[in-house]
């Protein structure tokens, strides 16, 4: 089935952020080294899919378009909303909490390049493996994040299974109008676009900045529009 593997990905951060919630007994101190230890690592990944680029200049414009893009309909707004809107339902007493770790796992979860690289593979060729693996990735994070976070962590893989599921779905299609070679520049530029602003994340973890990440989301849409055009030029 061509979902397969995105509903495992689901399943996994749910079951993992179950588990989290279980070990949540973590002096703050640790809790605080554990998720400065994650942002480093978010980041150093989120350089090493940046330096992927062959045109870092369709990278720059994507960034700049998809942020104004972005701000115009204030994506990390309504995210929030969402996760607000959650936290009202849970009756959350630390306000934000649950907000806070929903926009920031489900950024992760979703900007990362195994997000789109694993659902084209399971759409184009029925190959879930990336899944799998982002699975397992995924599922071990957000056993550190719900520990750290809250509760919040476990409804990020709704956005998930529904960004991985819509793509994989668009994919079994794809291979009529696409064609490869330009498929290909896709995915090393939206590698690098979504690489940028998983080092946001990172920095945001940190509290070195606060950066609204998910403003620069529609970014991965203009990247395609660049590609595309370059390609046929």
């Amino acid at each position: 089935m061509v979902l397969t593997g995105t509903l495992v990905n689901g399943l996994a951060i749910i079951v993992a952020a179950c588990i989290g919630l279980l070990v949540r007994g973590i002096p703050e101190r640790v809790k605080t080294t554990v998720m400065q230890a994650i942002a480093l690592a978010v980041v150093v990944l989120g350089i090493d899919m940046g330096l992927k680029s062959e045109q870092f200049l369709v990278v720059i414009g994507s960034l700049v378009i998809g942020g104004l893009i972005g701000e115009k309909l204030d994506l990390e707004k309504r995210l929030n909303q969402v996760g607000a809107f959650i936290e009202r339902k849970l009756g959350s007493k630390e306000e934000g909490s649950v907000a806070k770790a929903f926009v920031t796992t489900t950024l992760i979860y979703v900007v990362g390049a195994m997000a789109v690289l694993g659902a084209l593979d399971s759409g184009l060729r029925g190959d879930h493996s990336v899944l799998y693996t982002k699975a397992m990735l995924d599922g071990f994070s957000a056993i550190i994040f719900t520990s750290t976070l809250g509760i919040g962590v476990i409804f990020s893989a709704i956005p998930v299974v529904l960004y991985q599921g819509g793509i994989a779905i668009l994919a079994t299609q794809i291979n009529a109008y696409v064609p490869s070679e330009l498929m290909d520049m896709f995915i090393v530029e939206m590698t690098a676009t979504g690489g940028v602003m998983i080092v946001a994340i990172g920095l945001n973890i940190l509290g070195v900045l606060q950066i609204r990440v998910a403003n620069l989301l529609p970014s991965i849409l203009v990247v395609a529009l660049l590609v595309t055009g370059i390609y046929l030029i």
